[in-house]
């Protein structure tokens, strides 16, 4: 894994769930605003720093409903905090329209989905993978957006302190996506001193207040973002805007941010992209999976080469944006990618568009609310290799 620390000291081994690991690793990073709305498999993030964040001076707030929650998050950002917000299923459809507004306007926060069956109030206690598209798509019109996925709760941790560091290099709200069973898994983890956590604040303006434009165009494609109280006062719109932050319904003007909001996500690919690839220097067959899922297809990759069967595994931690140039490199000349997912193959047609038409590709879609277990994956991947 792309690493987010220098040394990777470790404290004394300690037992934590998924959601326990979000909101240590937000305290960690610098966390301190939370607003939310409970909601199961992911209430005990939010229950976490409802005990730890006035401890530390920080900001606890459970509101009436889940738009209210981001709302309340990008207010806070636009203050300069870090902030967080959590949820699931249902209540993650109702933040669509804040998310839209963070992306376009350009706020730095974090929002962790903790996937449950779905759709409408579905499962809600069991495991699904069903939101990966809706993480990408799930607001209207084009945006850029990025979401991580963990596979155990010492990733969890990483990737809540990556997803905050990217949405502060970004000016971009992250998705951290967590499903059911690595929310509530309770696992063995050592995790990294704090000073030696590698942090990611946002740039703030060097220009006196004067001379500050909220959106101006600079080499990264990220402006420097003031916080609200420090004697900058700028205009923040879910319009599409000029540089200094009011509407503007130049066409000109609307394309331009539109592109410069998209290209800056490229701009940084080589900060935002993660991917773990598992034996596939030989490999014949790749096998697709992210999240719980991929712990078992890792067992099956295992038993396939333990049998003498040239297996590997692809598992994206960064899911969006997709990795589909890497998936085209690995694809060539490969017997065919498998891919399971607790979902109806959701991002089985973003691996076949990606390789296009290298080598087949076969989606193995649950969504019973239950996980894939081992057999079922190298069952189902043994009858098309």
């Amino acid at each position: 894994m792309t690493a987010e620390t220098k040394t990777m000291r470790q404290r004394p081994p300690m037992l934590l769930t998924g959601n326990e690991a979000v909101a240590e690793a937000a305290i960690d990073v610098g966390c301190r605003f939370y607003a939310g709305y409970p909601i199961t498999p992911s209430t005990e993030i939010a229950e976490s720093l409802a005990a730890k964040l006035p401890r530390l001076g920080g900001k606890f707030i459970q509101m009436e409903d889940e738009i209210a929650s981001l709302s309340a998050v990008i207010g806070a950002a636009l203050t300069g905090a870090k902030a967080l917000t959590a949820t699931s299923g249902p209540g993650f459809s109702l933040k669509q329209e804040a998310i839209g507004y963070a992306c376009e306007a350009e706020i730095p926060c974090v929002i962790a989905n903790v996937m449950r069956g779905g759709p409408s109030t579905g499962l809600p206690t069991h495991p699904a993978q069903g939101d990966v598209m809706q993480a990408r798509w799930g607001t209207h019109g084009d945006h850029p957006i990025v979401a991580y996925c963990p596979e155990s709760v010492q990733e969890t941790y990483l990737l809540t302190v990556k997803s905050f560091n990217v949405s502060e290099l970004l000016r971009n709200p992250v998705i951290l996506l967590l499903d059911e069973i690595i929310g509530h898994v309770t696992e063995k983890v050592r995790l990294p001193f704090v000073e030696d956590l590698t942090i990611i604040n946002r740039k703030t303006p060097s220009e006196p207040p004067s001379e500050y434009l909220p959106y101006r165009v600079t080499e990264d494609l990220v402006p420097p973002l003031a916080a609200f109280g420090s004697g900058y006062r700028f205009h923040v719109t879910g319009l599409l805007h000029q540089e200094s932050g009011f509407p503007s319904n130049d066409s000109a003007v609307a394309e331009a941010l539109m592109l410069r909001l998209m290209a800056k996500v490229d701009y940084h690919l080589d900060q935002i992209e993660d991917n773990e690839e598992f034996l596939l220097e030989d490999a014949e067959v790749i096998l697709f999976a992210y999240g719980a899922v991929a712990r078992s297809a890792r067992s099956a990759v295992k038993r396939a080469r333990a049998e003498g069967r040239r297996w590997g595994l692809f598992r994206p931690r960064c899911i969006w944006p997709f990795p589909e140039k890497r998936l085209f490199e690995l694809a060539a000349g490969k017997k065919g990618i498998v891919c399971a997912e607790m979902n109806l193959g959701q991002l089985a047609g973003e691996v076949k568009k990606s390789v296009e038409g290298r080598c087949p590709v076969h989606s193995l879609g649950k969504v019973g609310g239950l996980a894939i277990p081992p057999d079922e994956i190298y069952d189902f991947a043994l009858g098309r290799s």
